[in-house]
């Protein structure tokens, strides 16, 4: 019996052991997510104490001085709007200084009217070495630009180096100073695409496509290991009228021929500081100094004397010399901006649901009298660009809608405009693409060969799996597949020729998923006017019998404040150095493999990942 009750007790004693130590192992997690908690509750709560102090100083107007230079910084993304709100952090340094900072072409135009009518603003100091934006945004900026040029005030250009891009704005400046040591980039536009056709081969991945259309090209980088004939010819188009037209703005800023522009490109005559003053793309080769001692020059300042710059965030701060505008009545501009993804949007992204609903509001608001659609997209699913384009004809029937089109409205995002009263565009502006494709991916090779892994099924019906892929489709699925997608093709070709007032077998020729300038678009009837959003707005209000001043516009959605932006940003930038850390140079091709599943099913798409330099 003893030994029985010894025995029993060093099994309870033993059985402890490990009780013990797990009651351990969880008192010291509650204690460490204790302090992990206490830890980030302390940081947000900095954040928002941050916050709402910068949202108070935001309400202070500022105070600006005579003989003031706006600082104009054009070397940072460039979106269609962007909060109001200041990087409260920028004075602390570190980490979080360099938050945020989009610059809205919203507020732009805004603040270059306001600059011009400011009596203490003497002209601009021009920072766009390496503007991040398309040709069609950067147009809309040059034209801008152009336009505070006629109150008289000067603008003048200081650049190390200067992008092509960069150099397109920079041309239209009265002044521009290349530094001695540095370069432009000055040598035509190229488009670069990338194949994944060998990588997915040595996978073991097998693409199965369903496309219509000689020119749709978006998924020939899965198919092929190079551009096919066709896609060639429209690129090659393309291309062609986006660098001749240009070419042709900056001919006429700087009085040059646009034989003799094409000539310093071919020879790369302007990638040497010398060579591009020879060529007369730049004013004059000089260090900052030497640019500053130019600019109190125009300001008649002494040469010790301080310039008094003020920042274009700072200076949006200050009493606007524009009376204020208190009419009633609305234009409504709705942004859709980036890849349309389905219903709900993410980061970048549009939203079927999220910009129906902004829609849908705006035509049920009696004070907008007229709405302006303002689309920036490479297209993307088909069954949401089909729900835009429907609540785009209900819209229609209330009250007027015009299409501004930015960088991209090609495919879906053309698919989004057609149905508009009125369409307008850049020249530069990407559009047409009017086709469609279904794109899969077979993973059964890979699963079995690469990692081992074998799959089986039981169905109930012929085809109660399909799609999948973890298997080959058969032919009658395959067969299946290809009537949904020229069904689909009829829909949207149908839908354009009734849009655009046009006889579909034309419109048919117009189509095939080839993609246009915003200058051929025009010429060939897929867009009614070439301009940007101001000029679109105006249509609108004409439309709306609206005279010039009797109005305000209002930008839906509202954009994200500083801190989403913050959070969105620092997830990109960790997401980016876990795949630079894992694959170096590799990493953007990888980055563009991830992107495979979420370009599955039916897609209204042009080339994303065509790369213009």
């Amino acid at each position: 019996m003893m030994s029985f009750q010894k025995s029993t007790s060093l099994k309870n004693h033993n059985f402890l052991k490990p009780k013990l130590k797990n009651n351990m192992l969880q008192f010291l997690k509650y204690v460490f997510a204790t302090i992990i908690g206490l830890f980030l509750f302390f940081i947000v709560g900095f954040l928002i104490l941050a916050g709402i102090g910068a949202a108070i100083g935001s309400g202070d107007k500022i105070s600006l001085k005579d003989n003031t230079v706006l600082k104009l910084d054009l070397n940072r993304p460039i979106v269609e709007n962007a909060s109001d709100d200041e990087n409260p952090f920028k004075s602390l340094g570190g980490p979080f200084a360099d938050g945020a900072d989009n610059l809205g072409m919203v507020q732009l135009r805004d603040g270059l009217k306001r600059a011009a009518a400011d009596d203490h603003i003497k002209g601009i100091y021009l920072q766009a070495n390496y503007p991040q934006a398309g040709y069609s945004t950067l147009e809309e900026i040059r034209n801008a630009l152009l336009e505070f040029k006629k109150s008289g005030k000067f603008i003048y250009s200081y650049g190390e180096m200067f992008s092509e891009k960069g150099y397109y704005v920079t041309s239209m400046a009265d002044k521009i100073y290349l530094n001695p040591s540095g370069g432009m980039d000055f040598n035509g536009i190229s488009a670069e695409v990338s194949f994944f056709k060998g990588a997915l081969d040595k996978l073991d991945v097998k693409p199965v496509v369903f496309r219509v259309g000689e020119y749709k090209s978006a998924v020939e980088p899965f198919l092929r290991e190079n551009m096919s004939d066709a896609n060639k010819v429209q690129y090659v188009s393309l291309l062609g009228s986006l660098n001749d037209h240009i070419f042709g703005q900056i001919a006429k800023s700087r009085n040059i021929q646009v034989s003799d522009l094409k000539k310093v490109a071919d020879e790369l005559t302007a990638y040497k500081p010398q060579g591009a003053l020879y060529s007369k793309l730049i004013t004059n080769v000089g260090y900052y100094d030497e640019f500053e001692a130019e600019m109190r020059k125009t300001l008649k300042r002494d040469a010790d004397d301080k310039i008094e710059y003020v920042g274009f965030s700072k200076f949006m701060k200050a009493k606007s010399s524009i009376k204020y505008n208190d009419s009633d009545n609305k234009i409504a501009v709705i942004v859709g901006e980036g890849t349309i993804i389905g219903a709900k949007a993410d980061k970048g992204n549009i939203g079927s649901d999220d910009w129906v609903a902004e829609l849908k509001k705006a035509r049920e608001d009696k004070k907008v009298k007229a709405i302006v659609l303002r689309i920036d997209s490479p297209g993307g699913s088909a069954l949401a660009s089909d729900v835009m384009w429907r609540e785009v004809e209900l819209t229609k029937k209330v009250k007027p809608v015009i299409a501004s089109m930015g960088d991209y409205a090609a495919s879906g995002g053309y698919y989004m405009a057609m149905a508009a009263d009125t369409i307008v565009a850049q020249p530069t502006t990407i559009t047409g693409s009017i086709g469609i494709f279904a794109q899969f991916f077979n993973f059964e090779n890979f699963l079995k060969n690469k990692l081992g892994i074998t799959t089986d099924r039981v169905n109930t019906n012929a085809h109660s799996d399909f799609p999948t892929v973890t298997r080959d489709m058969d032919e009658f699925e395959k067969a299946w597949f290809q009537k949904s997608i020229e069904a689909g093709y009829e829909t949207f070709t149908s839908k354009a020729a009734k849009g655009r007032k046009m006889n579909i077998d034309k419109l048919k020729s117009l189509a095939g998923g080839r993609v246009w300038s915003g200058l051929e678009a025009k010429q060939n009837g897929l867009v009614d006017v070439l301009g940007g959003l101001e000029d679109a707005v105006k249509i609108a209000a004409k439309k709306a019998k609206l005279k010039d001043g009797d109005f305000k516009t209002k930008f839906y959605p509202q954009p994200k404040g500083f801190f989403q932006e913050f959070f969105d940003k620092k997830e990109d930038e960790a997401e980016a150095k876990i795949l630079q850390a894992q694959f170096g140079d590799l990493a953007p091709y990888v980055k563009q493999l991830k992107t495979l599943k979420s370009r599955e099913g039916v897609m209204m798409l042009m080339p994303e990942v065509i790369d213009f330099k």
